[in-house]
């Protein structure tokens, strides 16, 4: 593994840390369900999923640091997204038919473009499309790490 890889990893971990720490602290005091922002980039959109993929990615980083596989890395992370972006998919789906809404379409950004509750089927094909090219390259990643054990 090159230095840069083993550097990005290590990087990824410990923002995962932090990212668990905060989840954690903020689910504690009630904000389970508020947006975290940044830590977006390990799959969390949510505190409470900011303390539970925050111990995985630092868990799974490990496990790629240890066993020196930056392709292990992007297998796992395109793993990740493919399950992620198949659960998103199915949240966008059951919000839309849902008479609980717990995203309000006003909270979006993208609210300013479509200007109503079409934003949940919006982000429904917007997760199919991360799930599509997250299935490829999942393929394409297993492939190649296949190759190199």
């Amino acid at each position: 593994m090159q230095t840069w890889q083993l550097n990005f990893i290590t990087a990824y971990a410990a923002f995962s840390i932090i990212g668990a720490g905060l989840g954690y602290y903020f689910s504690k005091k009630g904000k389970t369900y508020k947006n975290d922002g940044i830590f977006n980039l390990i799959g969390a959109f949510v505190w409470a999923d900011a303390t539970v993929f925050g111990i995985f990615w630092a868990l799974a980083s490990s496990a790629a640091l240890y066993l020196k596989s930056w392709t292990l890395f992007l297998l796992l992370l395109s793993v990740f997204w493919l399950v992620r972006s198949i659960g998103e998919t199915v949240y966008w789906f059951n919000q839309q038919f849902s008479t609980i809404h717990r995203s309000n379409p006003e909270n979006f950004f993208i609210y300013r473009i479509f200007g109503d509750d079409s934003v949940w089927f919006v982000w429904q094909i917007f997760w199919q499309c991360v799930t599509v090219v997250t299935l490829i390259t999942t393929v394409l990643m297993f492939k190649i790490w296949l190759g190199t054990v």
